[in-house]
């Protein structure tokens, strides 16, 4: 089984820039599809973007094209999130999960392992 260490959240002001990683011990990223997930108080967990280690295939919520990078450190066995240009309403928990399907879920169901969370706050 797999298990994440998320880290790298903080307090940032609007426009400034973030890298989340996710570094997972056990198993090695390579059999997995990794998701990045947010959540901000009072709603829904919503998919931000996704990666399939194996293909290096990406994709991207809509309102994070552009501003938010997935990448992969093979020899730490660790992902990354780089956000970059963040607004206010980015504002929410972030989450690394796992899938061994080859298929990038937009949904958290499609996921069976998850990291702790790490708070992401953008100040106004």
């Amino acid at each position: 089984q797999v298990q994440f260490v998320e880290s790298g959240g903080g307090l940032v002001q609007a426009g400034g820039s973030l890298r989340l990683s996710c570094a997972a011990s056990g198993r090695t990223f390579s059999r997995y599809t990794m998701g990045w997930f947010r959540q901000a108080p009072g709603k829904e967990r919503e998919f931000v973007g996704g990666f399939i280690w194996s293909t290096r295939n990406t994709y991207y919520e809509d309102s994070v094209k552009g501003r938010f990078t997935i990448s992969r450190d093979n020899a730490k066995n660790t992902v990354y999130l780089q956000m970059n240009s963040l607004k206010p309403e980015d504002t929410a928990v972030y989450y690394c999960a796992a899938t061994s399907a080859p298929t990038i879920y937009t949904i958290a169901s499609g996921y069976d392992y998850w990291g702790q969370g790490t708070q992401v706050t953008v100040s106004s």
